[in-house]
């Protein structure tokens, strides 16, 4: 099960690996907690008036094209998009949106989710979001304690019986290794790569992300399954930005693994590792 606070955040952070794992047999389960309405509209080819007046509708059926790609079943935790506020102080959030909804509603709704899917491994963000987007840090938030609440029968009986997911892991996405691998590779080949900019903001000292990564998740050949889901988010990806500029078989040769952090283990666990599913099923 992979919680994510938007539409499209599926597709961006670790689609490769639940690709693999359906394509080999698992039951994959996407769980979107907002709808993603606030989102901007990053397509200049989808930024017209016809969208903007649909957006809910349109980020549902994008929404479908990618679980359909990624071949993942999908639910909806029904929360409304916050927004990402901007400005310095930043303006107060909109009235009843998921970051301010009380943290028991969406927690409960989760709970009865992992009590019926009974996954063995949840994916979802560390403690800062991924970056700090309010819905995406009230995600890390609210899985962390569904985690623990659906496997504690004396919380919401009601819900289902208890069911205690084996392994909880935050995604990290994005390592500022690999793009300055993928960037010397553009150089290499006497081309201007589109990370400079990211690259020069970010202290090489300080990669927190990546001192945190436990567990490589080898699915290069599903890199390409991982891009369709993206343009299936058409609102939100320019097909013609920076996310598809590398070409698929450099980053399958020189990166060809997706990163997540082992954040909650009821299994003896042996790090570094390869599987997300490691050690599991030895304790069916």
């Amino acid at each position: 099960m992979a919680v994510h606070a938007h539409p499209d955040d599926e597709a961006s952070k670790g689609a490769a690996t639940m690709a693999r794992y359906s394509d080999e047999g698992r039951r994959v389960m996407v769980v979107t907690l907002t709808g993603g309405e606030r989102g901007d509209i990053l397509n200049p080819a989808m930024d017209t008036p016809e969208v903007h007046g649909r957006i809910a509708d349109v980020r549902r059926e994008e929404m479908a094209r990618a679980a359909e790609i990624l071949g993942v079943e999908h639910r909806w935790l029904g929360y409304v998009d916050s927004g990402l506020p901007q400005g310095d102080p930043p303006p107060p959030l909109p009235e009843g949106c998921f970051a301010l909804v009380p943290m028991e509603e969406p927690v409960a709704r989760l709970v009865a989710l992992i009590r019926e899917f009974r996954p063995h491994v949840m994916t979802t963000y560390d403690e800062n979001g991924g970056y700090p987007h309010p819905d995406h840090i009230r995600c890390h938030q609210v899985s962390v304690a569904a985690f623990e609440a659906a496997a504690d029968p004396a919380i919401h009986p009601d819900l289902g019986p208890a069911w205690a997911v084996s392994k909880l892991y935050y995604i990290h996405g994005f390592l500022r290794q690999r793009m300055q691998m993928l960037q010397d590779e553009f150089a290499k080949n006497g081309q201007e790569g589109p990370f400079a900019n990211w690259l020069e903001q970010w202290d090489p000292d300080n990669d927190a992300f990546a001192k945190r990564v436990t567990s490589r998740v080898h699915c290069a050949p599903y890199f390409a399954q991982r891009d369709d889901a993206l343009r299936a988010h058409a609102t939100q990806i320019d097909p013609d930005g920076f996310f598809f500029a590398t070409p698929l078989e450099w980053q399958q040769r020189l990166w060809p693994t997706e990163e997540f952090e082992l954040a909650r283990s009821r299994v003896p666990a042996v790090l570094p590792e390869d599987d997300l599913f490691a050690g599991i099923e030895v304790f069916e």
